[in-house]
């Protein structure tokens, strides 16, 4: 999916939540449990309730890799079942050196029909080149997460500015505004101004709104471009609003107030 088609996607939808399918497999319904794959139903019936209030969908790739190869072909089957109006990205937080990141990307972008990965910068660009290299795809590389650990490195001093800024500057040369990505954390919301001031036009995806209690309206205000430019994702407050039967319909309820209260903002 190429920008031009995001953006439709959010101006049509009036939305541009990004749906994390963080499906971890102790919390799902304990009626799906007898299903032949369980993690799969979870997705559907979630995928189902939600997909025309979202234009995005992230699968966290680690709750399905815990699983071994029944995880893996869960995922491959959810990703496969999002329709194509959606963007699809593969939270894998994947970079090494060059070979193998090119191995990653055939992985992710060839294999299997994702349209984004995560990206971790700290090896530096001919660990993240591969990720820019097949048309289409986009790289999202870790920029000012939304974790406590991010107080680390990522705000680190370095010559006069925080490693975030070092790294959304450097990386921003590697890429266009029509492959590359940053996450940044909607905890970090202060930041968001700064941030956009080093990559201006670039689409951010910015997890921690919902049950990381992050703020709607300052990320609005502070990260929102001309074609919007954010990807609003929320996981646990969306697939876990209830643990019962009604875990579709609660999951629907949610995600309709999320997009109710973007599309204020939009």
């Amino acid at each position: 999916m190429n920008r031009h088609q995001l953006v439709e996607q959010i101006k049509t939808k009036q939305s541009c939540l990004c749906v994390g399918l963080d499906t971890d497999i102790t919390k799902i319904p304990e009626h799906l449990l007898t299903d032949p794959d369980p993690v799969f139903a979870f997705n559907k019936a979630i995928i189902d309730a939600t997909k025309d209030l979202c234009v995005a969908y992230k699968i966290n790739t680690a709750f399905y890799e815990a699983q071994g190869v029944k995880g893996w072909e869960a995922m491959e089957k959810t990703v496969r079942y999002i329709s194509d109006e959606h963007f699809k990205i593969a939270d894998a937080k994947r970079g090494d050196i060059g070979n193998t990141s090119d191995q990653y990307a055939k992985a992710f972008f060839e294999t299997l029909p994702f349209d984004a990965i995560t990206v971790a910068p700290y090896m530096g660009e001919d660990s993240v080149k591969p990720f820019l290299q097949h048309k289409g795809k986009w790289a999202i590389v870790l920029g000012l997460t939304s974790n406590k650990g991010a107080s680390d490195f990522e705000l680190l001093h370095t010559g006069g500015e925080f490693l975030y800024e070092k790294v959304l500057e450097t990386v921003s040369t590697w890429g266009t505004e029509d492959n590359l990505m940053f996450v940044i954390g909607a905890t970090r919301a202060g930041e968001l101004s700064n941030a956009r001031k080093l990559a201006p036009h670039h689409f951010y995806l910015v997890p921690g709104v919902g049950a990381q209690g992050g703020s709607m309206q300052e990320v609005f205000k502070e990260g929102k471009i001309k074609d919007c430019g954010l990807l609003i994702n929320v996981s646990r407050a969306v697939i876990y609003a209830s643990p019962g039967e009604d875990f579709a319909e609660k999951a629907r309820e949610a995600a309709m107030e999320y997009q109710k209260e973007i599309a204020e903002y939009l």
